[in-house]
């Protein structure tokens, strides 16, 4: 009787994990060694304009998120059918659908937000940091990957338009969230007990003021690389 234990069996290929090392990689670089605006210092328009209050910022995370994951994804599923003479043309086709699909969003779900935000939106068409992962990441790699790179990203960037804003509505209004915590407001007037620990604070108005976002990133960029000594260039 032959024996079968020494049959060649069929190859099974190992499936890479959804989330191994490298994916875990692009999630989290971003939002450290690699961030776009600490490190790269890319998008710094974006966070002067819309982080004067938290829900603003949180919002526009949102979009960016949704915005470079998808368009990283697409491109990459099209890379290989993209003539390289009209690529980058293709890629802001992808990126203002994308937008389009935001924008409209934005206006059914929270229409005031959508006022309030309405041109900065439009305006991550031209972001140069999704631009600059589509044709450095997208374009050279698989479509789970880049998805993920896309959102790491966005990710990285979204948090610190978050704690800037943080820093500027707490500053610059007395408020998160558009809860008034501390000033002159009228319901602490009410509790004379409260008003008295509360209103020692007065506003900061500087704060509001577009400039101050560039003090905070300052800030955040000099705490960031004091924390992460490789950041530093000894060059």
């Amino acid at each position: 009787m032959a024996d079968t234990s020494t049959v060649d069996q069929p190859k099974v290929k190992d499936k890479k994990p959804l989330f191994g090392k490298r994916e875990r990689k692009l999630i989290t670089d971003p939002l450290n060694d690699n961030n776009p605006i600490t490190v790269q210092v890319l998008g710094i328009c974006s966070a002067l304009a819309i982080t004067t209050q938290v829900s603003p910022a949180v919002v526009m995370t949102l979009a960016v998120i949704f915005v470079m994951g998808f368009a990283n994804l697409f491109t990459s599923l099209l890379r290989h059918t993209i003539p390289k003479q009209v690529r980058m043309i293709v890629m802001l086709i992808i990126i203002a659908f994308l937008v389009t699909v935001v924008e409209l969003s934005l206006k059914a779900i929270n229409y005031p937000i959508y006022q309030e935000l309405s041109v900065f939106i439009g305006l991550i068409i031209t972001n140069c940091i999704i631009m600059g992962r589509l044709e450095a990441f997208a374009m050279a790699d698989k479509p789970w990957p880049s998805f993920l790179d896309g959102v790491g990203n966005a990710m990285g960037y979204g948090a610190i338009l978050i704690i800037v804003a943080f820093f500027r509505e707490l500053f610059g209004s007395g408020s998160l969230m558009g809860w008034e915590l501390f000033g002159p407001g009228p319901q602490f007037m009410i509790n004379t007990e409260a008003h008295a620990w509360l209103s020692w604070y007065m506003p900061n108005n500087l704060m509001v003021l577009s400039a101050s976002a560039l003090f905070v990133i300052g800030v955040l960029i000099w705490i960031h690389r004091a924390w992460n000594r490789d950041l530093i260039d000894v060059s």
